[in-house]
């Protein structure tokens, strides 16, 4: 069973094929089944299909757990599904669709124990760096020094090596042997890269610097999802706002949106709308870090902040071409200006579109002086370096975990 299941094509057939077998089953085996039966399976197997091919994706980035991402992943997917039979009217059966729904949650998550062992990462490694410093930091990687006489039989998932440290003759040429093959071959800060998620900054050479040039083909295609996704959800979040709206107008005097000038795509200007979460500032007051100023968040301003509705306005900015739903958060141009002094290569983060939500906000929350903007840049230019469907669809999953939990949220 195991060994069957260890195939992803054997496992997830197994899967399509239980799963419509079941509700079958559960339903009545009827002989002639009605349109809205049959067009609830054709959706519900694209359903499983898409989610087996996501999970592998997102989760590959950062080598985590995949049974943590099955179920937002899974719940995403279908509400996808419905979304899309909504807006093209499909008659569809709301019972096979439930059982469908607890069917591919069960299979998933039994699957996934039982292929466990596959999911882990095994690399040889030639011996010059250490190894402590990676394979300890990662439950989901395995990696072991390969004996002399150097072997390609030796190896399972791949080869890491340090190729900026020195190699021997022969260490070369197995590498070399090893890239003929087809068999990965892994440097070693790049698998820093994907167990840490961030780049290092302070090691950036100019053949780092032209990695980080987004793609341009994906850039287009996630200017236009975002919009509409923006303007699907409109009918949800409109009411949400036009309520906050009111309410921070009962609570506090002064305007309902806060009005900012932040840096973005460019380095150009651009002004950020908020719902306004704090009391009115001062004349004359200097700008401070986010956690400085906790003093002035009023009572709807932390109900807001913690659920992340007080961003809400910010999809306006996005239909201008101004933001991203994801993507680097946009400094004030006073800090810009301090940490292009005493961070390198801080500019950098100024090659994408800033986001309502990004890598760094997910993984290491809000910033409060230079070492923590130091460490929220190599997040960001990660960001950058991998910009994917994937990754983002790993941020929104971390978003919502946000949302939920409060973390980050200032």
């Amino acid at each position: 069973m195991r060994k069957l299941l260890q195939n992803s094509i054997a496992c997830h057939g197994l899967g399509v094929i239980g799963t419509i077998l079941f509700i079958y089953i559960v339903t009545g085996l009827r002989t002639h089944l009605p349109i809205t039966v049959i067009n609830t399976y054709w959706l519900v197997s694209a359903a499983y299909i898409i989610t087996s091919i996501t999970i592998p994706k997102i989760t590959n980035y950062l080598l985590v757990d995949r049974k943590y991402y099955i179920l937002p992943v899974l719940t995403s997917i279908y509400a996808i599904v419905m979304i899309f039979i909504l807006l093209l009217r499909i008659d569809y059966s709301r019972e096979v669709l439930l059982y469908a729904f607890c069917t591919h949650l069960f299979w998933m998550y039994f699957s996934t124990t039982f292929r466990k062992n596959k999911e882990k990462l095994n690399l040889g490694a030639i011996e010059n760096f250490d190894i402590t410093s990676l394979d300890k930091k990662n439950k989901r990687i395995n990696i072991s020094l390969l004996s002399t006489p150097l072997l390609m039989t030796d190896i399972q998932d791949g080869l890491v090596v340090d190729l900026h440290n020195k190699l021997t003759p022969e260490q070369e040429k197995f590498i070399a042997d090893c890239s003929i093959n087809n068999i990965p071959v892994f440097h070693s800060e790049s698998i820093r890269e994907m167990i840490e998620g961030k780049v290092q900054t302070s090691h950036l050479s100019e053949n780092a610097i032209g990695t980080l040039i987004p793609n341009p083909i994906y850039h287009g295609i996630k200017r236009f999802w975002e919009s509409i996704l923006i303007i699907v959800s409109l009918p949800i979040t409109l009411p949400i706002m036009l309520i906050t709206t009111i309410l921070i107008k009962l609570e506090n005097p002064g305007p309902a949106l806060f009005i900012q000038e932040r840096v973005g795509q460019g380095g150009k200007v651009f002004r950020i709308y908020k719902f306004r979460s704090m009391t009115i500032k001062q004349v004359g007051d200097e700008d401070k870090f986010a956690t400085a100023e906790q003093a002035r968040v009023t009572k709807i301003g932390k109900i807001i902040r913690k659920v992340r509705i007080d961003e809400l306005p910010q999809f306006f900015n996005v239909l201008k071409g101004e933001m991203s739903l994801i993507g680097p958060r946009p400094e004030q141009e006073s800090f810009v200006k301090q940490f292009e002094k005493e961070i390198p290569f801080y500019g950098y983060r100024h090659m994408v579109k800033p986001g309502i939500t990004g890598w760094a906000q997910t993984v290491q929350g809000y910033t409060d002086n230079v070492d923590s903007t130091r460490e929220k840049l190599a997040h960001d230019l990660y960001y950058i370096k991998h910009l994917s469907l994937w990754l983002d669809m790993n941020i929104v999953l971390k978003t919502i975990k946000t949302m939920m939990t409060g973390f980050g949220a200032k």
